[in-house]
C-alpha cells in the first residue's frame, strides 16, 4: 500500500494537534479536580512517593526487598481505589488520572511494527477525502445514493439493451470493484457522452477505496498535464502545490482517477505524459480509473495507437450511453 506523502504529513499534523489539546484538555480537568477535591492532589503526591520508595528498596543493599516491595504495592492499589471512588464521586471519569495512552496498539505514536496504526490512518483516510472533496462530492455521491430512475428502459435498437440494463450491469461491476480494491483489481475506462453518471461512479469508487487505507488521487486530466509541464519545464503557479510532489502523487498512489480526457489541448507533450502515466502505472502494478468523452478507437486517433493498445489490453471498458440525465435530476 503506498501512502500520499503529503495527504500523511497532513494527517500526522492533525493526530499531534488533537493529541497535544487532549492531554492539556486532560490536565486542566485533573487541576481543577483537585482544586475542588484536595485530597486528590495528596494522593497523586503519595503515589509518586511509594514508586520512589519501592525502587529504594528494591536497590537497598543487605536487605531481602520483596516484602517492602509487597507492601508498598499495597499501598499504592489501595491509593488508585480511593482515588477512583473520589473522582466517581466528582462526577468525573474512574481512571482520568492513569498514564494510559488513548491507543494501546502504539501507545500514541501513530506507528506500530508494522507501520502507521489504525488510528492514525483514521486521520488519513479523514485528510484525503477532505482533499478528494475539493473536486468530488463526497457527501452526497455514494452507491448508496446512485438512482437508476434517472436512466431511460427503453432498448436501444442497435445494442439490444436499454441504459438502465446497462448502467445496473456498471454500477455492480464499479461496487465489486470498490468494495475489493486491491493490488490485483486492473485499471477501468469509462467511455460515453456527457451527464451519463461516469463522475458519479469515480466518486463512489473513490470514496470506497480512500475509507479503506488506500492513497486515492482524483484530478482532470487539464491540471494533470499541466503539472507535468510545470515539472518539466520549471514553470512557477501561485497557490499551486509544488509540480514535483504533485507528478509524483499521481505516479505513485495505489489509484489514479484521470478524468475529462480529451478536454484538454492535445500535444504531443500531452501523448507523452498520457502514455508515461498510462504505461507507467501499469508496469508499476499500480490502478488507474481514465474517464472520457472519447471513444475508444478516438483514444487511438487522438493520442496514439500505442495508448490504445495499452488501455485496450489491461483496462476494463465500461460504455455509458442514454440521455443526459443532469437535467432530468
Amino acid at each position: 500500500m503506498a501512502y500520499d506523502s503529503r495527504i500523511m504529513r497532513a494527517a500526522l499534523e492533525q493526530y499531534q494537534a488533537d493529541l497535544t489539546a487532549r492531554k492539556a484538555e486532560r490536565q486542566r480537568r485533573i487541576d481543577a479536580l483537585c482544586q475542588q477535591v484536595p485530597r486528590l492532589a495528596e494522593i497523586q503526591r503519595e503515589l509518586r512517593g511509594t514508586a520512589g520508595r519501592a525502587v529504594a528498596a528494591a536497590f537497598r543493599k543487605g536487605v531481602d526487598p520483596v516484602p517492602a516491595i509487597q507492601a508498598l504495592s499495597r499501598q499504592n492499589l489501595a491509593l488508585q481505589r480511593e482515588r477512583a471512588e473520589l473522582l466517581v464521586e466528582a462526577g468525573a471519569p474512574y481512571d482520568l488520572m492513569n498514564s494510559e495512552p488513548a491507543c494501546p496498539s502504539c501507545r500514541d505514536t501513530g506507528f506500530t511494527q508494522e507501520g502507521p496504526c489504525a488510528c492514525l490512518m483514521a486521520y488519513y483516510t479523514k485528510e484525503q477525502n477532505r482533499e478528494l472533496s475539493k473536486m468530488l462530492d463526497l457527501g452526497s455521491q455514494s452507491f448508496d445514493t446512485f438512482q437508476f430512475s434517472y436512466y431511460d428502459d427503453a432498448p436501444w435498437r442497435e445494442l439490444g439493451i436499454s441504459p438502465r440494463q446497462a448502467m445496473e450491469k456498471i454500477y455492480d461491476e464499479c461496487r465489486d470493484y470498490a468494495m475489493e480494491f486491491g493490488p490485483h483489481s486492473g485499471n477501468l475506462l469509462f467511455s460515453g457522452a456527457p451527464g451519463l453518471g461516469k463522475t458519479f461512479l469515480s466518486a463512489c469508487i473513490a470514496r470506497e477505496v480512500s475509507g479503506a487505507g488506500f492513497s486515492v488521487v482524483y484530478d482532470t486530466a487539464g491540471h494533470i498535464f499541466a503539472q507535468f509541464e510545470r515539472e518539466k519545464f520549471g514553470r512557477e503557479a501561485p497557490y499551486e502545490e509544488d509540480a514535483g510532489t504533485e507528478v509524483n502523487r499521481y505516479l505513485n498512489c495505489d489509484l489514479l482517477i484521470l478524468d475529462d480526457l480529451g478536454s484538454e489541448m492535445t500535444t504531443i507533450f500531452v501523448q507523452s505524459v498520457l502514455y508515461q502515466i498510462v504505461n507507467g502505472r501499469l508496469l508499476a502494478g499500480r490502478q488507474t480509473i481514465i474517464s472520457t468523452n472519447l471513444r475508444p478507437q478516438e483514444i487511438g486517433e487522438r493520442y496514439s495507437p500505442a495508448i490504445l493498445s495499452r488501455i485496450q489490453g489491461s483496462y476494463q471498458i465500461k460504455v455509458f450511453f442514454g440521455r443526459d440525465i443532469r437535467g432530468r435530476r
